[in-house]
């Protein structure tokens, strides 16, 4: 789902956590797409790594550290980011377990990092984007948000969220020319309970589980005028789990 030539070129796109899995991946295809990258996560030295990773290939990219859990860190990763013409929400974390042993403050840590740093960047940056012209904003949700799974109420409900404010940001900021599009993977192989993600991956059609690259290429897609006419949608990338 890649394109063939350069076509981000001059623009500059956000990639949060970005340091591994599908945000690096993310990086590194918007990089060879032509962006210039601003890397975030909370590791410097991750973060370097992968800017390291980006320009060895040819590509731009600078590393912002900031932590979403603290809504100050995320005004000022906005700030520091100035006018994007790319945002993709990808920072987060998932929490698998009986719904009675999740405690409250992981409880509010899954949603301060899932719905309310993704809410408060895309109030920062669409409206930049709306005044220079355009621009793509990916969410990335997970087909926990439309598929009842035991374990993940909590998990499942920042995704569905994050899904139904894709909506609505579309309905909001496409009209001045800001696409806004989620994609809800399926089980992802990452360094994250392996055992968990194989499990799932052979619940799917396809048998398996997605490589990050894979998700990276629908992000990817997204983030260029090859989507030009797709705006508030949620792109299933999850093996055909939530179609059959």
């Amino acid at each position: 789902m890649t394109t063939t030539h350069q076509s981000l070129q001059g623009r500059t796109a956000l990639v949060t956590g970005a340091t591994s899995g599908i945000g690096r991946a993310a990086a590194n295809q918007l990089a060879r797409e032509g962006a210039e990258v601003i890397v975030h996560g909370r590791d410097p030295q991750r973060g370097e790594d992968v800017v390291a990773e980006i320009v060895q290939a040819g590509g731009q990219a600078h590393f912002v550290a900031a932590d979403l859990s603290d809504p100050t860190d995320v005004r000022r990763l906005a700030d520091e980011a100035g006018a994007v013409d790319v945002l993709v929400n990808n920072a987060g974390f998932s929490w698998f377990g009986p719904t009675a042993d999740l405690d409250v403050a992981t409880y509010d840590a899954l949603f301060d990092s899932n719905v309310r740093a993704p809410y408060f960047l895309v109030a920062a940056l669409a409206p930049r984007m709306a005044a220079n012209g355009g621009g793509s904003i990916i969410n990335v949700a997970s087909m926990a948000g439309s598929v009842g799974l035991a374990g993940a109420a909590a998990y499942g409900g920042t995704k569905a969220t994050l899904a139904a404010m894709t909506r609505s940001w579309a309905a909001e900021f496409s009209p001045r020319g800001v696409r806004v599009n989620a994609v809800a993977p399926g089980p992802v192989y990452t360094a994250a309970d392996p055992e968990r993600i194989e499990a799932l991956g052979a619940t799917t059609p396809l048998g398996r589980a997605a490589q990050a690259e894979e998700i990276a290429q629908v992000i990817t897609f997204l983030a260029t005028p090859a989507a030009g006419y797709i705006t508030g949608a949620t792109i299933a990338a999850d093996g055909g789990r939530t179609a059959v």
